[in-house]
């Protein structure tokens, strides 16, 4: 576990560049400040109305719109919060999602549900229904929800494949920023392969960097190829000055369709485990407890029968103060998994997520100031 210290600093992973606490949520969660009423001209064309002239790009451009609009969700949340003298106070969220199949799955963020007592969805026909969160895999932020169509047919959205995507290639975003539905946007992939960190244990790997305009409220929504299939979740904005800055993230269509895949088969998301517990080594620390090494996790606590301890990882032995913080030393420390190097827990939940149930790991630790590898058969949660 990272010190408070080192909390969101931009670290050059081997998949990519980490940008922490630049990166903000995409989506309006509570109190969100929004127009009472926007009227929008019809898109249909009346009777003595001539087609506008398109280019290819352009005429491109709205049939993906017609096709895809009706299947993008505005979601709205409500919760109860209390306030410092412990009254209700009622509060609203607002973010965006996309129906997945007929029987009314729709993928959004987990931060766009987070905490809901209800969930509304309004579809691009402005039909609305109450929706039910199915569940989640929080460290990827990425959440399943579903509505009953009662009978009716629902507009869907193809999922694409992310992994063969180019830098350059056009991409379409759909979603409901500040309250305005089904609004479209454009751009290209910017970047491939970064890892953004969106919070202390959660993460956009292999994130699709774009130029797309994302705001506030289009959170959850698809990011589209020039072929109408989605490609990612839009989760992210890196927002120095809190507005649109013209850098966005989405989730990998991929890792999406895997966790709805299990979430529709199971109920639930199954990630790798280790069993262990530690934070983060800095050189003082090293120097102090004469660890033989200046950057690593120092294991605190391994859990009984897990992963870790049958494998023969040590935790710590007794509790030291360092500062104000309180560290359990004498364990192990973990410097690397399959040969990538481990700096904070962050890189360790990473490679993590990269490795399925039952897969055998390579740690390579520092005991007693001597490296040693280590086999793990990884655990799940």
């Amino acid at each position: 576990m990272a010190s408070g210290n080192h909390r969101g600093a931009i670290r050059l992973l081997a998949a990519g560049l980490m940008i922490g606490l630049g990166a903000y949520w995409a989506g309006s969660r509570w109190g969100q400040h929004q127009p009472e009423a926007v009227h929008a001209r019809p898109t249909t064309l009346a009777a003595n109305e001539e087609p506008i002239a398109l280019d290819p790009t352009e005429a491109q451009n709205v049939k993906i719109y017609k096709q895809a609009a009706p299947a993008v969700a505005n979601i709205v949340t409500r919760a109860v919060q209390y306030d410092f003298f412990f009254d209700a106070v009622p509060v609203e969220g607002a973010g965006s999602g996309f129906v997945i199949d007929t029987d009314g799955h729709i993928l959004t963020n987990y931060h766009v549900v987070q905490g809901a007592q209800t969930i509304e969805v309004i579809l691009g026909d402005q039909t609305r229904y109450k929706a039910k969160y199915i569940g989640a895999d929080t460290r990827n932020d990425i959440a399943l929800i579903q509505i009953d169509p009662k009978g009716r047919k629902l507009a869907t959205l193809p999922l694409g494949d992310s992994r063969n995507l180019l830098v350059g290639q056009r991409v379409l975003a759909i979603g409901n920023p500040f309250g305005f539905q089904s609004t479209l946007t454009t751009g290209v992939v910017s970047s491939l392969g970064r890892t953004v960190q969106t919070g202390e244990n959660t993460f956009i790997d292999e994130a699709i960097q774009t130029d797309a305009s994302i705001n506030r409220g289009n959170s959850g929504g698809p990011l589209m190829n020039s072929r109408g299939e989605v490609i990612g979740i839009n989760s992210a904005i890196y927002a120095p000055s809190g507005t649109n800055a013209g850098i966005g993230f989405a989730i990998p269509i991929n890792t999406a369709r895997r966790v709805a895949q299990d979430l529709i088969s199971t109920g639930r998301v199954r990630h790798a485990t280790l069993g262990a517990e530690g934070r983060a080594v800095w050189p003082d620390l090293a120097e102090a407890l004469h660890l033989g090494v200046d950057s690593g996790i120092l294991v605190e606590r391994v859990t009984p029968g897990g992963p870790a301890a049958q494998a023969g990882i040590r935790g710590g032995t007794r509790s030291v103060l360092a500062g104000l913080q309180e560290l359990r030393i004498g364990g192990d420390v973990l410097v690397a998994f399959n040969g990538k190097e481990l700096t904070n827990q962050m890189d360790l939940n990473l490679m993590l997520d990269r490795a399925w149930p039952g897969d055998t790991a390579t740690l390579t630790v520092v005991r007693d100031g001597k490296k040693i590898d280590v086999k793990v058969k990884l655990g799940e949660n």
